[in-house]
């Protein structure tokens, strides 16, 4: 009885591998199929094991070794499906630590990318950089780095890193513009990143702007608003807008200058423990303040935007921000490489999660259709801005 289920399912199997090579036949397929049984030694190492197995033995191309083990971290890390966890090689997080100083070699350019589409998108060129000096515009995207696609799955960092190089070497970048695709060869130099913009307008309203928040960025930030308080400032417009997020330590310490004693935010972990993070310096900014904020205002920049929309310490002028309500952490692995983890929530001082929200303004104004594409645009020409200075003389 027990031979006879046993041929039973031998011939049932032979049945279905002659069913699979006919349906390969038929599909113009040619296939061979190597299977590492049970009994074989190979099978007892672990997966990755046998795949170096098979590439050594029969792969056709040039192997490089050292990038085929780099991928496979990668890979393990872009298994997660999270656009904000990455695995940095040594050299991408040289990139990443060099990036968070605000002094770094490279064309003049903030990019930014969409988290679903992954279309890595200028936000503004730098002033007097490469980029601007050779017409590269806010909006354009870019597809290639020295003609190399850009892949889907690349994160936004390990383009930068390629972007960014030694000064005085070139860099060829293709960025498309209303479906037009144009080739920029540009030159490295050194750039050190004014994260920090700051002027008296009229009326004494002083005005701050915030690009990012890097390392640099406290003591430009205390600098400014130091300088505008001794010149007589009686209010004050800070501008968040297209502030693509930093540091969390960077926008506490700078929360922290601005905002009474309190609770700035505060995080929590897959274990719900929590992490609050309180202002306590007995120094705040006493005068009326409104806070620009719009879609390309992230993490960071809504962490201190959040913060003084509930402690009711200023007005929100401008569009819904964008909505990330999460935290990395980098952590640094033995040989210089590092992965860049999602670990935990964040939640205003009254306990909301913005993530996919964002934060929607006080005071709602789109910013005019013809400056969106503008570099530059004059502030009596902002309309957001000039939207904020009514808001002020209110108060």
């Amino acid at each position: 009885m027990k031979k006879g289920k046993i041929k039973v399912r031998s011939l049932i199997k032979d049945i279905l591998i002659l069913l699979l090579l006919v349906v390969c036949i038929m599909e113009g397929i040619m296939l061979k199929v190597f299977v590492f049984s049970s009994d074989d030694g190979i099978a007892r190492k672990s997966k990755l094991k046998q795949l170096k197995t098979v590439i050594d033995e029969y792969y056709l191309g040039e192997v490089d070794e050292e990038q085929l083990r780099e991928y496979s971290y990668k890979g393990m890390i872009a298994g997660l499906e999270d656009p904000y966890s990455v695995y940095y090689t040594k050299e991408e997080y040289e990139d990443v630590e060099e990036s968070s100083e605000g002094i770094f070699s490279g064309v003049g350019i903030v990019l930014t990318q969409d988290m679903e589409t992954k279309a890595i998108t200028v936000v503004k060129p730098m002033k007097d950089g490469p980029a601007q000096k050779a017409g590269i515009k806010a909006g354009d995207i870019l597809t290639k780095v020295e003609g190399e696609e850009i892949s889907s799955d690349e994160d936004l960092s390990s383009v930068v890193s390629r972007v960014k190089g030694k000064e005085g070497t070139k860099v060829t970048l293709t960025f498309s513009r209303d479906g037009k695709e144009k080739d920029y060869t540009l030159t490295r130099q050194e750039i050190k990143n004014p994260t920090v913009e700051y002027e008296m307008l009229e009326n004494k309203v002083g005005y701050i702007k915030i690009t990012e928040f890097d390392e640099v960025t406290v003591e430009q930030f205390d600098d400014a608003l130091s300088q505008l308080e001794n010149d007589g400032m009686k209010k004050l417009v800070l501008d968040l807008r297209d502030n693509p997020g930093g540091l969390l330590d960077a926008v506490v310490d700078i929360a922290d200058r601005i905002l009474p004693t309190g609770m700035i935010v505060y995080t929590e972990d897959k274990n719900g423990k929590k992490t609050e993070y309180e202002a306590k310096s007995a120094e705040c900014v006493e005068q009326p303040i409104a806070v620009l904020i719009n879609g390309n205002s992230a993490s960071a920049s809504e962490i201190l935007a959040g913060a003084i929309q509930d402690y009711k310490a200023g007005t929100l002028v401008g569009t819904t921000s964008y909505g990330k309500g999460i935290v990395q952490n980098i952590f640094q692995l033995g040989d210089g490489s590092a992965v860049k983890l999602t670990i935990a929530n964040y939640y205003t001082p009254k306990g909301r999660n913005i993530h996919k929200k964002g934060i929607d303004p006080d005071v709602e104004v789109e910013l005019k259709e013809s400056l969106k594409d503008e570099i530059e645009i004059k502030k009596s020409e902002d309309n957001q801005l000039q939207e904020a200075l009514k808001v002020l003389e209110k108060e």
